[in-house]
């Protein structure tokens, strides 16, 4: 998954990345009010961490926002990517208005790391409509344990690899774009090019021969993960 992190508490922050990165997540961090309006608005996500309490800018004397007016805004220009607020703020009339200002989720200070993984699972299953274990031809996507496997065995993949199929099976059946697909890939300071993605599925699709699945192309539209004759 590509997630944005967005908290102010160095220590935490440092924390949640290392967590979430060695889970072989994409992670884009954003410490204040202004960084996370920016990164909301440049990048495609799959999941945002939300903390509520931020400052406004890196300017120490900017004061303090609430990380439900990011949210707002996001939500009022249509972006419909899972949020999970991270907060302290954990009474009932807080929760409530997080969720009303368009949140998924809410989970309380301190929180520990691996119930924060099991909740970003759920939210993105439900936004994609994707199960944790999906089975197409011989290929087989085990999202909990983030294997994949190929007539039965264990499959070990290059990352950018791993992250293109995982991204054309979340969920099975859709059709991807290369522009999605590059938006997902990308680094936070180099774009992914075409030249580069092409090379990625050119690989695919040669290791997955044989396994009664293939990625089409579909022209215009992008790229489809489907069973094979």
């Amino acid at each position: 998954m590509r997630i944005l992190l967005v908290e102010d508490d160095a220590i935490l922050r440092s924390l949640m990345l290392r967590s979430l990165r060695e889970a072989g997540h994409r992670v884009d961090e954003a410490s204040t009010l202004e960084d996370a309006r920016h990164w909301w608005r440049v990048q495609a996500f799959d999941a945002v961490l939300l903390d509520l309490n931020l400052p406004l800018s890196g300017n120490p004397r900017s004061g303090m926002g609430n990380g439900l007016s990011v949210l707002r805004e996001a939500r009022a220009r249509g972006d419909r990517t899972p949020v999970l607020v991270l907060t302290a703020r954990d009474r009932t009339e807080e929760r409530i208005a997080g969720l009303d200002a368009g949140a998924d989720d809410y989970l309380g200070k301190p929180f520990e790391l691996a119930e924060v993984e099991a909740r970003l699972r759920a939210l993105v299953r439900r936004a994609h409509g994707a199960d944790d274990r999906v089975e197409l031809g011989q290929l087989q996507l085990d999202r909990k344990a983030r294997r994949f496997f190929l007539a039965g065995q264990s499959w070990d993949l290059p990352a950018r690899e791993f992250e293109v199929l995982w991204e054309l099976l979340t969920p099975p059946g859709r059709v991807v774009s290369k522009r999605q697909l590059a938006d997902k890939l990308s680094e936070a300071d180099t774009a992914l090019g075409d030249n580069a993605l092409e090379a990625f599925i050119s690989r695919l699709r040669k290791k997955l021969l044989g396994s009664g699945v293939e990625i089409r192309t579909l022209r215009g539209l992008g790229y489809l993960l489907e069973e094979s004759d």
